[in-house]
Order: structure tokens, then sequence, then C-alpha cells
């Protein structure tokens, strides 16, 4: 199919169906199928708002209205009055969230991981003022998994990713990210990239292991790596002159079904990379996925300060305070961490002397 052809009409019925001329159907679209993330996540906050008010939430999955670009476009207009959508995209309107695009940025404990998202700073204050400048209400963000590349021929090192030609979201950060590491980026939709790679078009991607499994990229590609250099972001918002429009308890409503989808959707990630990564062994056991070590990780790693350079040239005018921030907020998570980590420790040693 292809999503671009769909016409004014035929996109108007499709989002407007049976019950559309009702005031109180609401619309969310997102960018995976709905057994995916996003997918449940848009589930359960469907289940908190019909289960809590007189409203009916119509969830429109990856491909059903167009690419992202599309939904986007949708959600600012207000056909749509919910969308989810990676930084990945977003980038390109809101410059500074490209800084989920800084390698080695986020912490890779899930609990640090997930405390960040819950209570930082950056995504509560800086961000928002940014996405209603585009006409959006920031919601929430939050992790979808660690992201794995997937290639044709075995990466342990920057130099095996050299002429590769790897398929990043059209994020500028991104594709600085991934020439730093030695790849040729190239920008595809998402529509494209399992024939790209069967074609030879591209040689490599990368997704969290839910994705590549549910997507079957793995049937494309024969080597999984993990190098540990991200973890994918994505963001839940409203249309901001809806949002702005709606009475405070509706207000209330969509932010107590926001919380309750979050703590949701994290519970539901525990355990999923690794049984996503058992499928995939078991529906291609001639596959190689490869954790790399602390070593191999090194030269990766250091490509991240040069990243974030270029992070503070192409990432708007509030990049520096956004990455200050950021850190402040991830320092603080990593110090609570550490202390929580430590009180146990102590509660341990005082039970053994007991």
């Amino acid at each position: 199919m292809t999503y671009k052809s769909l016409t004014a009409a035929s996109l108007v019925a499709l989002i407007m169906g049976a019950g559309g001329a009702m005031a109180d159907t609401w619309r969310y679209a997102f960018e995976e199928a709905m057994e995916e993330v996003q997918g449940k996540f848009a589930q359960k906050f469907k289940e908190e708002i019909e289960a809590n008010s007189d409203h009916e939430v119509q969830l429109f999955p990856f491909g059903t209205l167009g690419e992202s670009a599309d939904i986007m476009e949708q959600a600012q207009s207000g056909i749509l009055q919910f969308v989810d959508q990676s930084p990945g995209f977003t980038g390109a309107l809101i410059p500074e969230a490209q800084v989920f695009f800084v390698p080695y940025l986020l912490p890779a404990d899930q609990d640090e991981l997930v405390e960040f998202f819950r209570s930082s700073k950056t995504i509560k204050e800086l961000f928002p003022p940014l996405y209603a400048d585009q006409g959006l209400e920031l919601l929430t963000m939050f992790p979808e998994g660690e992201v794995m590349m997937t290639t044709t021929n075995e990466v342990t090192s920057p130099a095996d990713l050299n002429e590769v030609k790897f398929r990043v979201m059209t994020n500028p950060l991104l594709v600085e990210g991934y020439k730093a590491f030695g790849a040729t980026p190239t920008p595809l939709p998402w529509g494209e990239v399992y024939g790209a790679l069967q074609t030879g078009i591209i040689q490599g991607q990368e997704n969290p292991a839910f994705f590549i499994e549910s997507t079957k990229m793995y049937e494309v590609t024969d080597y999984i790596t993990r190098a540990g250099h991200n973890n994918f972001t994505t963001a839940v918002m409203a249309n901001k002159e809806f949002f702005d429009g709606l009475p405070d308890e509706d207000k209330q409503l969509v932010q107590d079904a926001i919380a309750a989808s979050f703590d949701y959707i994290v519970d539901y990630q525990d355990g999923l990379t690794e049984t996503s990564l058992e499928k995939i062994k078991e529906a291609k056991p001639s596959i190689t996925i490869t954790n790399l070590t602390e070593e191999q990780r090194q030269p990766f790693r250091d490509t991240a300060d040069d990243v974030e350079q270029q992070f503070l040239e192409i990432g708007g005018s509030q990049a520096q305070a956004i990455l200050d921030q950021m850190k402040a907020d991830l320092d603080a998570v990593s110090g609570g961490a550490a202390e929580a980590e430590g009180e146990a420790d102590a509660d341990a040693e005082a039970k053994a002397e007991n």
C-alpha cells in the first residue's frame, strides 16, 4: 500500500467512522502496531479514558493514516487529538528533542532510566514550551527498549560499519551519530526499510528487540549487535488547542490516564527484550546476536563527545540548557540509585550481624 496515496476524502472517512461526529470521540495515532509497545500504551490509555468517562478513544496504528510525518501533521492540524511519535521524527520540528540521540547519554540501568523519565525536569519543565510552540501539548515521554543494530555483516567495531549504508530516521543528529560510528547514514521512511534491506540498498538499521522481532527485520539481516548506545524514546502529545479547550476535569482525566499508562508500559517491558531475542533465535537459529564487551564498546563510546558538540550546534536555541538540565537529571537519578544501593548494603550487613 502506498500510504501517501490516501485521498483527502478517504482520510476523512477513515478517521471519522460511524461515531466521528460525536464531540466526545478522541482520535489517537501512533508509529507502531497494536501489539507493539506504543500500541500497548495506547490501548491502556483508551481503557482508562473509557472506564472513567463517557468519551471514546479511536486508535490508529502505524500505516492507517500514513507515515510518521503524516500523523504529526494531522495532530498539529487538529484532525487527531493525540499522537505518539519518537523525537527521532519530531527533531525536525523541535531541534532540542534530538538530545535523545547523543550516544551513551541515557543510563543502561533500567531502574535509573525509568526514574529519569518519571521525574526529569527536562521533560516536565523545559520541553513542554518547545512542543507548545509547535501546537502540541507534551503529555509524557517513555523508553521503549535498548536500541540494537541489525546488519547483514558482523559489527564489533566502528571499522565494521565503514561504507555500510545504515537506515536512520530523518533526524540530523542521528545522521551525525552514525557518521561518527563510521557508517553511511541513509534516512528512509519505515515502510521502505524491509525491502531496502532485502534488495541490498541498505545493509543495516537500528531498533529495540521487540520491534526487530515483530517486524521480522531478522529475516533480511544476519547479525544483531548490542552496543549499548541508546534506548528508544517516544513522546505522547495532544493537539494543544484541543487540550487547552478541555474542561479541568477532562484535563485531569487525560493526565491520570497517561500516568496509569506510563506505569503499565514500564511493567509490560519487564523482560521484553530477552523474550524478543529468544523468539528471534527460535525463528532464525542462524542469527548471530552479539553483546559487545565494554572494551569493544569503547570506540563507539568515544564518539559521544563529538556528537554532543554537534547537538549544541544544531539542537536549537535551548540546546545548551536542555543538555545541562538533562545531565543534572541523570546525575540525580544515578546518585539516588547509588544511595539506595548503599542503604540496601548497609541493611544487609546489619541483618547479618544480628
